[in-house]
């Protein structure tokens, strides 16, 4: 399948937000997204901007997407990023905190649960292996604060085999996710195993190629009538 990856694209685009402009017009560190992705981080990320928020990035890259992130949030913002790259950490500054390590060293996880604070954004982009995802995720989800976001990219690489691990109606991470629906409604059936995810997950967004899980502690479900006959 060709993707097209033409620059020259953005010139026909009119940005519909504050990030689809920044990308467009980006002139400091490379940024390598999908252009849909933008349209995406401004309907779950805005309600953060200009306030005191914790954000997790894995997977740097050229440093562009970490710039980005601290131009949206404003100076309030706090954010870390991690990488296996140790030259990544050239891209520290006053509000950015590079940590290297692997994500799918459960070790390596709970060093950054020692040192850091809970998060209230959590973005992993980075390797996109079915077992770096899923770690990832069992770790670091918890760790995530009530009315968080834990978004999950590229999820693509569920259909691609090889060294990404993907395939159809494999051991994927789309498939690992698929659970979570289940979860989230277990309250109404004595099948469906209660669990940590199910009492924490208020919403569930799949986009192409991205999850987006809001976390919220699950209130007591009720249904009641008012109104008159």
């Amino acid at each position: 399948m060709n993707f097209k990856q033409d620059p020259k694209i953005l010139n026909s685009i009119s940005p519909k937000n504050y990030l689809e402009s920044y990308f467009i017009n980006n002139e400091k560190r490379k940024i390598h997204k999908w252009f849909h992705y933008l349209e995406i981080y401004e309907a779950h990320f805005s309600k953060f901007r200009d306030t005191p928020v914790n954000i997790l990035e894995i997977g740097i890259d050229n440093g562009g997407s970490l710039q980005m992130w601290k131009d949206y949030f404003g100076k309030n913002c706090r954010i870390y990023g991690i990488d296996i790259l140790e030259k990544c950490k050239e891209y520290e500054d006053d509000q950015i905190e590079i940590i290297i390590g692997s994500q799918e060293d459960r070790n390596f996880w709970k060093t950054v649960k020692d040192t850091c604070p809970k998060f209230d954004i959590i973005i992993d982009d980075g390797g996109h292996t079915m077992n770096q995802q899923i770690v990832t995720y069992e770790e670091m989800f918890p760790f995530l604060n009530n009315n968080g976001i834990y978004l999950c990219e590229d999820l693509h690489t569920s259909y691609w085999p090889g060294g990404y691990g993907g395939g159809y109606k494999g051991n994927t991470f789309i498939e690992y996710s698929k659970n979570f629906i289940d979860y989230l409604h277990a309250s109404y059936s004595s099948d469906v195993p209660k669990t940590y995810s199910g009492d924490n997950i208020h919403g569930i967004h799949y986009y192409d190629s991205m999850i987006v899980i809001e976390k919220r502690q699950k209130p007591q479900i009720f249904h009641t009538i008012t109104g008159k006959i």
